[in-house]
């Protein structure tokens, strides 16, 4: 990967050249090299051209080390020569160079040594050079054999305010990528990619690439902390093209199998770490209680006693013994959001959203007794860290009208989570998070974040702040409030020391680099296998008149929908992009592929918009559904997501779209025996149209392995799934959940029909 840090442009019209606009510019393989004492660094050039034409003459350029905090004579043997592309180098061509590294056994923090280069001839330019680190070596945070707690402590003695500060900070990808010595200068904690933020090829070894990238910036610091890179992999590494998309979690909260989930969560996590990354910002352990919330299928139900059970997605992640986290296959698990986000009132919303970001109003005995215990699960289950909601608490206890933002609930944050439940890990605020936190003082044209949002968001107890394109700011503001003495370096401390326990646990520091050996974990054929029986585990029968289901596997089969050869639709939000995208977009099956597999002696004809002749079918199969969205788009009522596919554009509804109820009609109305699969995020609302369909199946959000949903329907695997959440008989009804007073929906929650396995031999 080239850095663009250190070039030399050659301006030719010089007799060797000949007389032609060829540009040549040389630029170091990496800004940052580390070595350790005793070893030489290996400094890497390479050769570009602007015509990517091979060079039409030689190119020299001198090379010597500079003045940084290393010694030379001491630390370095101090270095000089030429370096020299000969004519008819190919763009691409490498030189190198080594700088001896001297051992001189004495314990110190990292020192550099820049490395410049500068023209030998006229017509030549050259811009800054990379810089050799030499590692910190012999301090006791760098002893392996210590506990984490004594490396803790010393590692924070050591530390400076902005050191501090740093940590506390993460940015997003994009605000680093073109200028890595950010990361060092800026000291940054973490480096995140929001959804659809990915390399530019994006493959397993480019993820890898590209955090090691990272990670050297961050360890051309004098104390050598390493960040901690963190994705949403909520169903499987999403961001990553070939990775293996599980359920959502709605869909999971189907299946009832709490050892299920866990051996999900655990394939994700062994693909997250496969590509780098050690930190993902999973699981959704909220308690979803209203359908027009556009982040329902995030949940695993509107049970509190379900969500509970299925947070065993934490040791999928983190492993059951802490032990485990710092192994290839295991990431830091963050269960989130806390607390309330899947209680809000409709009409609430923030950021023009009606429900998204708004207000639970709710007395503190029933948060307790409704929305907090997964988050006691999770935290028991040694969760490494909690997201607080964008939400609000309004509590009835002391009347209705005053709601807290979660981001500043110290009561919630500290009182509760720290201090009652005894998390011992860090928060992680969400993205921008503090910017929504009230500032009186603030008028349309203040940037955010505000001193006042920075001060009261750290005061409140979040550790590490999620500031994708604001992080310098955070950090001025931070350490302003901290010398006027209004945050204290106590908070600051207990921030840090958090932090730091989990860098510690994880084994950055004694081995911050991923490697690219196991990135056929990505997308593997067992994870595959392991998603179809999630898939096919999630699968509720809500209707099978007359035993329809399973099918004969030689039956003649009319399949519709635009849902039935769709995987972007299938996989849902959170799939490449942060709202997910329609159509082809990830490898994979669909359901109609799956047919098609299982199925392979069965006459299949496939239409769409059911515009193809349905001749003499024996059954039809209508698949039907949502197109994806993620949080605030997906809200019912809300705002269309403008950047989206034109299916994404739909207006979000309850009730299917005009196509799906016209495909049901046309079908449903000329076969004998009719199958409709809802493919969505949350239940449909398909009263009217029920008395003509035979069989009728919650399919979820299925992920890449479409071939599960046919298992279930060929009879491969039995339909054992149960209703996570109350279907509705009409949209007047919700919310609607189990245990209200007036309980009278379509389907009741922990509704499922069973079938067999043997229909289709």
């Amino acid at each position: 990967m080239t850095t663009g840090l250190i070039g030399a442009t050659l301006l030719y019209g010089q007799a060797a050249f000949a007389a032609d606009t060829q540009t040549a510019t040389v630029t170091a393989a990496q800004t940052f090299i580390q070595a350790s004492e005793g070893q030489s660094a290996t400094v890497t050039f390479v050769l570009g051209t602007s015509d990517n034409k091979p060079l039409a003459g030689p190119a020299t350029l001198r090379y010597r080390t500079g003045t940084g905090t290393a010694t030379a004579g001491t630390d370095y043997t101090a270095v000089t020569g030429m370096i020299t592309f000969a004519a008819d180098s190919t763009p691409g061509a490498r030189k190198t160079i080594r700088i001896p590294v001297r051992r001189d056994r004495s314990a110190e923090t990292a020192e550099t040594i820049p490395v410049a280069l500068s023209p030998t001839t006229a017509g030549v330019t050259v811009g800054a050079g990379p810089t050799v680190v030499i590692n910190a070596n012999g301090l006791p945070y760098l002893d392996r054999k210590l506990s984490v707690k004594r490396r803790v402590a010393d590692l924070l003695s050591r530390m400076s305010l902005d050191d501090k500060i740093g940590q506390m900070t993460q940015a997003e990808r994009a605000a680093v990528t073109d200028d890595t010595t950010r990361i060092a200068s800026w000291r940054l904690g973490s480096v995140i990619s929001g959804g659809g933020s990915v390399p530019a090829s994006n493959t397993p070894a480019a993820w890898v690439q590209m955090v090691n990238t990272f990670q050297q910036a961050a360890l051309a610091t004098p104390l050598q902390i390493p960040i901690i890179y963190g994705v949403d992999a909520v169903h499987g590494h999403g961001n990553v093209y070939g990775a293996t998309i599980f359920p959502q979690n709605i869909g999971l909260g189907a299946s009832r199998d709490p050892k299920l989930v866990e051996r999900v969560y655990h394939a994700t996590a062994a693909e997250v770490r496969a590509t780098g990354v050690p930190w993902d910002f999973a699981p959704c352990v909220c308690v979803t209680r209203d359908e027009r919330w556009g982040r329902s299928y995030e949940s695993f139900g509107e049970d509190p006693k379900l969500v509970t059970q299925m947070t065993t997605a934490v040791t999928g992640l983190q492993g059951r013994k802490t032990s485990q986290l710092n192994g290839p296959d295991r990431v830091l698990a963050t269960i989130k959001h806390y607390a309330g986000d899947g209680n809000t009132s409709y009409g609430t919303g923030d950021s023009g959203s009606p429900i998204d970001r708004g207000v639970t109003t709710i007395s503190r005995r029933d948060f307790a007794r409704t929305i907090l215990p997964p988050y006691i699960a999770g935290v028991r289950a040694g969760a490494g860290a909690v997201m607080p909601s964008f939400s609000s608490i309004d509590w009835t206890d002391d009347g209705v009208g005053n709601p807290i933002k979660m981001h500043t609930n110290k009561e919630l944050l500290t009182g509760t989570l720290k201090g009652t439940l005894g998390f011992d890990g860090f928060v992680i605020t969400d993205w921008e998070g503090i910017h929504q936190i009230p500032d009186p003082a603030a008028t349309a044209d203040t940037p955010l974040p505000t001193a006042a949002q920075v001060r009261t968001a750290v005061n409140a107890g979040s550790d590490m702040f999620m500031e994708p394109n604001t992080a310098e700011r955070f950090e001025t503001l931070l350490k302003a409030e901290v010398n006027a003495g209004r945050v204290s370096m106590t908070r600051i401390n207990d921030a840090v020391s958090r932090i730091l326990t989990s860098k510690f646990k994880l084994g950055l520091f004694d081995k911050p680099f991923a490697t690219t050996d196991r990135v056929d974990q990505v997308g593997s054929t067992a994870h595959r296998a392991l998603a179809r029986e999630a898939v096919a585990a999630s699968q509720v029968l809500l209707k099978n008149t007359g035993n329809l289901l399973p099918l004969r596997s030689d039956a003649r089969i009319y399949v519709a929908g635009r849902n039935a050869d769709n995987i972007g639709n299938q996989a849902g939000g959170w799939t490449l992009d942060w709202q997910g995208r329609s159509g082809d977009t990830i490898p994979g099956t669909t359901i109609l592929d799956g047919i098609r597999r299982d199925a392979p002696r069965a006459q299949v004809t496939y239409s769409p918009d059911a515009s193809a002749p349905i001749g003499r079918a024996d059954v039809g199969i209508v698949v039907v559904g949502e197109t994806p969205y993620a949080e605030g788009y997906g809200d019912v009522g809300g705002p269309a997501w403008p950047w989206g596919t034109e299916a994404q554009k739909e207006t979000k509804s309850l009730t299917l779209q005009p196509v799906d109820k016209a495909a049901i009609d046309k079908v449903c109305d000329a076969v004998t025996r009719c199958v409709v699969l809802v493919v969505s995020g949350r239940p449909q609302i398909i009263t009217d149209q029920l008395g003509k369909i035979d069989a009728l199946v919650a399919s979820w959000l299925p992920g890449s392995e479409g071939t599960g949903v046919a298992d279930t329907l060929f009879g491969r695997r039995p339909f054992t799934g149960k209703l996570p959440v109350t279907w509705p008989a009409t949209t007047q009804q919700v919310p609607i959940n189990v245990g209200d007073r007036h309980y009278q929906p379509l389907y009741p929650y922990g509704w499922g029909l069973r079938t067999t396995t043997t229909r289709h031999r």
